[in-house]
């Protein structure tokens, strides 16, 4: 579980994310939800989005099936208006690597993406972990970029979008974090052009 104060100038509210990753004998599963607490002077949820993934692999090698949905909603500050976050179903190809110890993980993701209501596109993505310091230092984080129609009112045609998150902990224990994450986006979510959004956030391990 992680808390955030997002310092960006268009945000400059507190984010949460619930996050899983398990691995078993047929591959592996990995979700995350995402809540933004920026409505009214109460700051209720204003929104919330998720990614669910499962990769399967039932052969030897590095390289796995992997299968995603995304999704969710949005809405007005002053909760006059929602919108939805138009989902996407992806499928393809990840390939994975790690040391022994898995102190150092890379994956990379190629992958078929059905923007429902929109269009077909394609979707490259690479995810990576350090473990450094005997554990005390974590650094994870990912990178997606993409080809969508009409990404914000003012862009009327096909744009690309890229999007990575890179986040650095320092781990008091085994469960408890604290930290900060960077995101780097171009013409994400109804923004267009280049923005850079940085955090101060705490993460509890269960």
């Amino acid at each position: 579980m992680q808390v955030h104060y997002d310092f960006g100038k268009d945000r400059e509210y507190i984010w949460s994310r619930l996050e899983m990753y398990k691995a078993d004998k047929w591959g592996d599963t990995h979700y995350f939800v995402d809540y933004d607490y920026d409505m009214g002077s109460n700051k209720y949820p204003s929104g919330t989005y998720m990614e669910i993934a499962r990769t399967l692999k039932f052969w030897d090698g590095l390289l796995s099936a992997q299968i995603e949905y995304d999704g969710g909603f949005g809405s007005a500050k002053d909760a006059s208006y929602a919108y939805p976050i138009n989902s996407c179903w992806l499928g393809g190809l990840n390939y994975g690597f790690h040391n022994s110890g898995f102190t150092k993980t890379l994956n990379l993701e190629l992958l078929y993406k059905h923007i429902v209501g929109k269009q077909e596109s394609a979707q490259f993505t690479t995810v990576w972990g350090l473990q450094l310091l005997h554990h005390k230092l974590s650094v994870s984080g990912f990178a997606d970029f993409w080809l969508e129609d009409n990404t914000n009112s003012n862009l009327s045609k096909t744009s690309t979008v890229f999007i990575s998150q890179p986040q650095l902990w320092y781990n008091f224990t085994e469960h408890f974090s604290a930290g900060s994450q960077v995101e780097f986006s171009n013409n994400y979510a109804g923004t267009e052009g280049f923005r850079v959004r940085p955090t101060l956030g705490i993460k509890w391990e269960f």
